[in-house]
């Protein structure tokens, strides 16, 4: 039985304790804590709202020992991590943000469970911060059903790791390699007693990414251990630590389920997503940086109000930018076209920029995707 975090102290006066009644109330009601700043979340099961339409949770399983998160505007930051667990099996705990439904949980608005087969895209972007002296996976988790479900394990667990550190490894036994969301992966396969599980594990660390989940759903598909009339039914992004664990972060998350239609579309159609590339071209300094993008429409037909997302690596933020709106100024961003270049037509091209800051070492993003569509990077 799961059991709320700790309520703040009530204020005096009738109505502000009325009001917090009526707080406590909800939260009773919905099994999750309405989000303030900075919100430190150390029930073994505790979960807090963040944008007002994701769920971070604390999700403390595999263990008795303390583990805390805060959640912040944009994501979350393991803030303890007591103890540790043998790397030969399972991780202590899966402190997380997610789209979806979670044991009954389901964040706010959310289009999920929804069918694989009505799924167009499902565009989401991830900036992680980590640290040393811990033990861990920084990964997705999405999950896949039969049926609609909103409680319990579901039949398949899709994981990726965008890194790894320590002597851990995915569920099963490695199943050679794949290319999937325009990168290449080492796969692994197995199940743990309860579910199956298809692991895509970067060769490199990731400290950020925008992609479409539904490549990894159809990957998983195509290998037998889904059907596309099953339900995508949550998307999650978080770590798994065996060891430590503290400082650990999602800087921000954005997960999006577009519906609609009879199944995936292929790239030029009216209404499918775009085929595209993307040049990424940079100027830095100590401190500071700008970057010259062109996306480019590589398919047949026009792509009309063009959004294209990527994750910026932790540490930069944009200052100002042309040609295009962009926002947030960190971590998950997407550019939007403006009025005068909001179209772009087959074989042409959009340009704009930004001007930003960094700290520490500089790279580049990892990945872009145009209106949900992975685009390749040239």
């Amino acid at each position: 039985m799961r059991r709320l975090p700790n309520q703040p102290r009530a204020p005096r006066g009738l109505l502000a304790t009325l009001l917090t009644a009526l707080a406590v109330l909800a939260a009773l009601v919905t099994g999750t804590v309405p989000a303030q700043a900075d919100t430190t979340v150390c029930e073994q099961f505790g979960s807090t709202v963040i944008q007002g339409r994701y769920v971070v949770q604390n999700n403390r399983w595999g263990t008795s020992a303390t583990q805390c998160v805060t959640a912040t505007d944009s994501g979350f930051r393991v803030t303890r991590a007591d103890g540790s667990v043998p790397t030969n099996g399972a991780p202590k705990s899966y402190p997380s943000v997610f789209n979806g439904c979670h044991y009954t949980n389901c964040s706010p608005g959310t289009a999920l469970p929804a069918r694989i087969s009505g799924i167009s895209s499902a565009p989401s972007s991830i900036s992680y911060g980590f640290v040393d002296n811990a033990v861990y996976n920084a990964s997705y988790d999405i999950w896949l059903d039969p049926t609609p479900r909103t409680d319990g394990v579901n039949r398949t667990e899709i994981m990726i790791w965008l890194n790894k550190v320590g002597q851990i490894q995915p569920i099963g036994s490695r199943a050679g390699t794949a290319s999937v969301g325009g990168r290449t992966w080492e796969v692994w396969a197995g199940g743990n007693g309860t579910n199956d599980v298809l692991s895509f594990v970067a060769p490199s660390a990731m400290s950020g990414w925008s992609f479409d989940v539904m490549d990894f759903v159809r990957a998983t598909v195509a290998r037998g251990m889904a059907q596309s009339d099953w339900y995508l039914t949550s998307v999650q992004a978080g770590f798994e630590p065996w060891q430590n664990g503290a400082g650990l972060s999602v800087n921000s998350f954005s997960s999006t389920v577009n519906t609609g239609g009879g199944g995936p579309q292929e790239p030029g159609e009216p209404g499918g997503p775009a085929a595209c590339s993307v040049s990424y071209a940079t100027n830095v300094w100590p401190g500071g940086f700008t970057a010259d993008v062109t996306v480019r429409n590589t398919g047949s037909s026009a792509v009309d109000g063009w959004k294209l997302a990527f994750a910026l690596p932790s540490g930069q933020r944009v200052t100002n930018a042309w040609n295009a709106s962009v926002t947030p100024a960190s971590g998950a961003v997407t550019a939007s076209g403006l009025d005068t270049n909001g179209r772009i037509a087959p074989g042409a091209s959009a340009n704009f920029g930004f001007q930003g800051t960094y700290s520490g070492s500089f790279t580049p993003p990892n990945g872009f995707s145009l209106n949900g569509t992975v685009c390749a990077t040239v």
